[in-house]
């Protein structure tokens, strides 16, 4: 199993489907996982540290974790079958709860948590960009800071 780190969220042109890409911290190895647009504007708007005046589903569920006295201790993307990706979040106690990896990924930023994934699901979906394309993650970066959650809204799911 690998932790790996949120790159960020774009949105895929011209589809208009985001992205959620994850990179290993001990590896270079990159997972994308195609998610649907209200999940990539809860991990943009935390990412970007913007405090929305309601909270969002997934400040919810994080107050309702901590409000039932439960802690979550990592996430786990699990499996992938036929283009589907499969999460866990893992509590104390080792209660394991199955999620979308979209939801898992949004919380787990707000309770600053690890996010792992099994190797099988790297062997099977990681990718390896060669040296010539860091230039294109550099670019992939420089538009997460540039991008705002109005930029999420309305994308097909």
């Amino acid at each position: 199993m690998s932790e790996m780190r949120v790159v960020g969220v774009r949105v895929e042109l011209p589809a208009n489907q985001p992205i959620l890409l994850l990179r290993e911290t001990e590896g270079e190895r990159y997972l994308p996982i195609w998610i649907g647009s209200v999940e990539a504007t809860a991990i943009a708007l935390e990412q970007q540290g913007v405090r929305p005046a309601r909270p969002l589903t997934h400040d919810l569920l994080k107050d309702v974790i901590g409000g039932l006295g439960r802690e979550l201790e990592q996430v786990v993307i699990t499996d992938l079958q036929e283009s589907t990706f499969f999460a866990e979040l893992v509590f104390d106690g080792d209660v394991r709860v199955s999620a979308r990896p979209s939801d898992s990924v949004a919380l787990a930023l707000r309770m600053g948590v690890p996010i792992h994934a099994e190797e099988g699901v790297l062997d099977e979906a990681g990718l390896i960009i060669p040296d010539e394309q860091e230039d294109e993650v550099e670019k992939f970066r420089e538009f997460l800071d540039s991008v705002s959650p109005e930029d999420f809204r309305g994308a097909d799911t």
